[in-house]
Parts: C-alpha cells; sequence; structure tokens
C-alpha cells in the first residue's frame, strides 16, 4: 500500500513530462507551416513547380520535401494524318427538361454524353448535383478513363449561349462543326472560346481579400488552392477566356493519373463552399489541370485561324474586323436611342398631350434612314471580312504561316 501511495506521484510527474513534450512537438511542426498573409488559413508547404514560372510566386533552389501530387510532364501531340478522321464525344450537363437532342441532329460525327444531374436512374449521371459543370466533367472522366475518345469537348447543354463566340452565331453547333481536331491534340487543351473578355489577360487575383461583386470567387480561391494542388504555390495571377467550355485530347487526359480526377471530384463533393462559388472556381483551374500554366490567353486571331479554320491574315487584319464590328454595334445604340425619341413623341400624340409644352427631345427627320444604310454598309463589309478569313482558311500553309508554326508540303489542318 505504502509503494502504491508513493508511484501515485511519481506517475503523475511522468505523465507531466510527456504531455509537456508532446505539446512542445507539435507546436514546432505547426510554426512551420506558413500563413497565406490576410486570408487567416494555414496552408500545406508549397511545392515549386514549372508553373510558378512567370507568376511571381518565386521558386525555391531545392524543394523541401517530396511533391504530394507532381505535375504531369506535358509534351504537343501528333495530329493523324490529312483525312483523317477523328473519334469526337462532347460531354454536357443536362437539369430538367434542358433540350440536347440538337447534339445528334446537328453535330452526328459528335458521340453526346449526355450526364443527368438530376436524376439518379439515368444511364449517365454524376454522384451529386453539386458544383455546377464540373462534377458531370470530372464523372465522365473518370467513368471513361480507360476508353477515351480521340478528342472531348466539355460544354453546357444549350446550343445558342451569348458565351458562345460571335462569329459562331452565338451557336455552339457550328462552333463544333468547324473545329479543328488538329489544334487539340497539338496543344492538348483548347478553350473553345477565342474572345479574351472576360477572363484574359489577368483576370482573378487569389491573394485578393476585397470581394468584387463580379467576381465572387476570388477571395475564395486562395483558401482552395492549397487544398486542390497542394503542392503549388499560390499564382498571382490565373487568367483563360471564361466560361468552362473546352476540348482536351485523350493523350492530354491520360497524362494525367485517374486518382487525381477522383482526387478534384471528392474536393467538390466535401467541400463547404457552395454550389455558386465551388462551380466558378473551377471554371479558372481547367487549363491549370490540363496545361500546367497559370495564364493560357492565345491570341484571338491565332485561335480563330488555327482552331477554328478563320484566317483574317494577321493580327492587325483581325484588329480591323474587331473594329467594324464595334462600329456597327456604337451605330444601333443610336438607331436604337433614335426610335425611343420617336416612340415617346407618339405615345404623347395619341394621348394629346403632344404640344409646346412638351419636354422630349426631336429626333432629327431622316436620321434613322442613314444609320440603318450605315449599319448594312458595315454588315456587308463584315460579311465579306469573314467570307475571305474562311477562304484562307481552307489553305494549311495560310493557317501554319498566321498562326507561327513550321508547315511542310502534306500538312492537314
Amino acid at each position: 500500500m505504502i509503494f502504491t501511495r508513493r508511484a501515485i506521484p511519481l506517475l503523475g510527474l511522468a505523465f507531466f513530462i510527456v504531455f509537456l513534450y508532446t505539446i512542445n512537438s507539435l507546436s514546432r511542426q505547426w510554426r512551420k507551416m506558413p500563413q497565406v498573409v490576410g486570408l487567416g488559413d494555414l496552408m500545406a508547404t508549397p511545392y515549386p513547380t514549372a508553373s510558378s514560372y512567370g507568376n511571381g510566386s518565386g521558386v525555391a533552389d531545392k524543394p523541401s520535401r517530396e511533391p504530394y501530387a507532381p505535375r504531369p510532364h506535358y509534351v504537343p501531340g501528333v495530329p493523324k494524318p490529312p483525312g483523317s478522321t477523328y473519334t469526337k464525344t462532347l460531354v454536357v450537363p443536362q437539369a430538367g427538361l434542358e433540350d440536347t437532342e440538337w447534339i445528334q441532329f446537328e453535330i452526328p460525327e459528335w458521340q453526346p454524353a449526355v450526364y443527368v444531374v438530376d436524376d439518379p436512374s439515368a444511364p449517365l449521371h454524376p454522384p451529386k448535383n453539386k458544383g455546377h459543370e464540373v462534377i458531370v466533367y470530372l464523372s465522365y472522366i473518370i467513368d471513361h478513363y480507360d476508353k477515351l475518345p480521340d478528342i472531348i469537348a466539355f460544354m453546357h447543354s444549350h446550343q445558342f449561349a451569348w458565351h458562345n463566340d460571335e462569329i459562331f452565331n452565338g451557336n455552339a453547333a457550328e462552333m463544333l462543326q468547324r473545329l479543328n481536331p488538329a489544334r487539340v491534340v497539338r496543344e492538348g487543351f483548347m478553350n473553345l472560346r477565342c474572345t479574351w473578355a472576360p477572363g484574359c489577360p489577368d483576370w482573378l487575383h487569389p491573394g485578393t481579400v476585397e470581394e468584387n461583386e463580379q467576381k465572387q470567387e476570388e477571395t475564395m480561391l486562395a483558401r482552395s488552392w492549397g487544398e486542390i494542388f497542394p503542392d503549388d504555390p499560390i499564382p498571382d495571377v490565373l487568367a483563360q477566356p471564361c466560361c468552362a467550355q473546352f476540348v482536351v485530347s485523350r493523350e492530354r487526359i491520360l497524362a494525367i493519373p485517374k486518382a487525381r480526377f477522383v482526387y478534384y471530384r471528392d474536393w467538390i463533393l466535401r467541400t463547404e463552399l457552395s454550389d455558386y462559388i465551388s462551380g466558378r472556381i473551377w471554371e479558372y483551374l481547367w487549363h491549370v489541370v490540363f496545361t500546367g500554366q497559370n495564364v493560357v490567353c492565345p491570341k484571338e486571331h491565332i485561335c480563330y485561324c488555327d482552331g477554328y479554320g478563320i484566317c483574317f491574315g494577321g493580327e492587325d487584319e483581325y484588329d480591323e474586323f474587331r473594329r467594324l464590328h464595334s462600329d456597327k454595334g456604337k451605330l444601333e445604340e443610336d438607331l436604337n436611342a433614335w426610335r425611343g425619341e420617336a416612340e415617346a413623341i407618339e405615345i404623347e400624340r395619341i394621348v394629346g398631350t403632344l404640344g409646346e409644352q412638351s419636354h422630349i427631345t426631336v429626333p432629327d427627320p431622316g436620321r434613322d434612314t442613314e444609320l440603318e444604310q450605315l449599319i448594312l454598309e458595315k454588315e456587308r463589309t463584315i460579311e465579306e471580312m469573314l467570307r475571305n478569313a474562311t477562304k484562307r482558311g481552307e489553305d494549311p500553309k495560310a493557317r501554319a504561316l498566321e498562326a507561327g508554326r513550321p508547315w511542310k508540303e502534306g500538312d492537314g489542318f
């Protein structure tokens, strides 16, 4: 009994010493983790990669540890010989009564993969309706990783949308009909939108702490970055043309382990961020995943020429085409304003209040006819430039020259 009473204080002292040692060890480990200034969240130690070059992040001489998920080694693809066909799949999400039948009618050469997000009994469906199109895109890659076609396009389900380039009349079908598979294979990844705005050349700044209503996801990006890319430094800027519609080659997908896509999807499933914000975050991460670069903003005229066979002859000629579009838009605004003034006068005339006391602007007589004629002239010039650009794009040598890549006899699109 005496021995037991003496042992109790000794055991208590030993337990206290072990407790202090454990707390001290954990504290040393915790202090080693860098903190993102202004965000208050502890982030994993970044592992320097090639993607940090040019983004101002800085690169250490030697990594302090082995990377958790090293970046894949991306190499340019080799297109098939001219005249060859490519297997192509279009992946789209579908909810409710959204129409996707346009795919089989308008672009039968594309195999549709329609993921129904709100029907678990559908042949293709994601594990959960979360993250907007992100969960669908990742689910397709995971489900078909071992049986991918040559190229895969990831798009929204609607055929007509503002974010489909105006040069294609906002028509997704026309865009995919003109798409050049050879460029997709060469580059590995291609944003289906060539127009920079919105998204390029300098869009999201992940370190920003002040919220911007136009890009609410910006302040959440740095906090999410360390979870999605635990080895990569947080970039100063992320930029690519909007709006989560792109095409990749089979080889580019296979350069990334399937487990990583599973990891990305798990992040979407478990994140506490809202469905809207998590989806918006990924809108500016796809190019990082498939190119290893933080900024992917190819010149618009090269994108149109090499990507869609619409070659204006150079950057200056393309700029002139855009200027004509802008001038036409301003004329249309003036015409709408004139018609608004004319309509206001007509309303006052009908109700009997038109007179000297009326405080309304009187439009210049005949100005509407003049504006209509100017708009028509601009449209004719634009159409002619577009016809010539399309004709020029049929020449593989002209395409190569405008895209700034070598060309040799026998090269296809």
